[in-house]
């Protein structure tokens, strides 16, 4: 049987309720290996302060173990039914780094007032806010848009676009121009391919590629940063707590196989740290191959 990494890999098909937890899928994500060993850290973001939302398992976890191994202080959020899988993420940052500095915050983005304290939260505990990483989303597959209830709708756009404006707003407050400061926005190859079963969550992330660029230019004088990642199909919760069967069977690329959580944190890494320095308005895609853009 193929592993994460080989062609031909297909994480085993499950089940959860939403929002889905990293603690009862039998294929694990991988966190912080890539296919040649274990994440090898550079201090990249040594006294670095990031707040990472949905940091609790799949990408965002990575991206916190990943940030922590970097040497950034990390505040990452999750939502209160999500507590088992962020009490895991802290054991997993001290496994691997005993001395980091961790913590985190019970949050439902949706909410303005929860966006703003999470930001605070951050502030508070570790002095300032270096790197946004608005990671968290949400999505649920419906095949016609006369099944998308008004419900739906909203709930999916509160979640994955409102939410980056009242982050980023707060967390603008406190980014020092010039200091290498920047937000990283979770995007999706589905802003680009169309997805038909996942119209509103498509929509939303087309939104973040165009909030994003807009942003960028809006802070280009400030010397402060906005990037996106676009990954493609990538083995988290989201995967078993939104996908269909049948969609979960034909979760794979072109290069043949799933990515995996730790594809995209290290993307967040690039983009958080000065190596990204003359990159901005810009969205990387890690994708397996599954869209380029010219």
């Amino acid at each position: 049987m193929s592993q994460p990494f080989e062609q031909g890999y297909i994480p085993q098909i499950n089940r959860q309720n939403k929002p889905g937890l990293e603690a009862d899928m039998p294929s694990k994500p991988v966190i912080d290996r890539l296919p040649d060993g274990p994440y090898k850290p550079a201090g990249k973001l040594d006294g670095r302060v990031a707040l990472v939302t949905g940091g609790d398992s799949g990408i965002g976890r990575s991206t916190c173990v990943l940030y922590a191994l970097e040497g950034a202080a990390v505040v990452f959020t999750h939502l209160p039914q999500e507590e088992k899988d962020a009490i895991d993420t802290i054991d997993l940052i001290k496994q691997r780094k005993p001395d980091a500095k961790v913590h985190r915050f019970a949050a439902d983005h949706r909410e303005e007032q929860d966006c703003v304290k999470s930001v605070d939260e951050t502030v508070s505990t570790f002095g300032k806010i270096d790197i946004l990483f608005n990671n968290h989303g949400t999505q649920t597959m419906v095949y016609d848009i006369q099944d998308i209830s008004l419900e739906q709708w909203h709930n999916t756009f509160a979640t994955n676009i409102h939410s980056l404006f009242y982050l980023s707003k707060a967390a603008l407050k406190h980014m020092k121009p010039h200091s290498g400061a920047n937000i990283i926005n979770n995007a999706s190859v589905n802003a680009y391919i169309g997805r038909p079963d996942l119209l509103d969550y498509t929509s939303t992330k087309g939104a973040v590629v165009s909030f994003t660029r807009g942003l960028a230019n809006q802070y280009t004088n400030r010397g402060i940063r906005v990037n996106a990642i676009a990954p493609g199909p990538i083995q988290a919760p989201l995967r078993e707590s939104t996908m269909l069967e049948p969609a979960q069977e034909s979760f794979t690329t072109p290069l043949g196989r799933p990515g995996e959580s730790v594809e995209i944190a290290c993307a967040a890494v690039f983009l958080g740290s000065s190596d990204s320095s003359f990159i901005t308005g810009q969205t990387i895609h890690v994708n397996g191959g599954g869209f380029t853009t010219s």
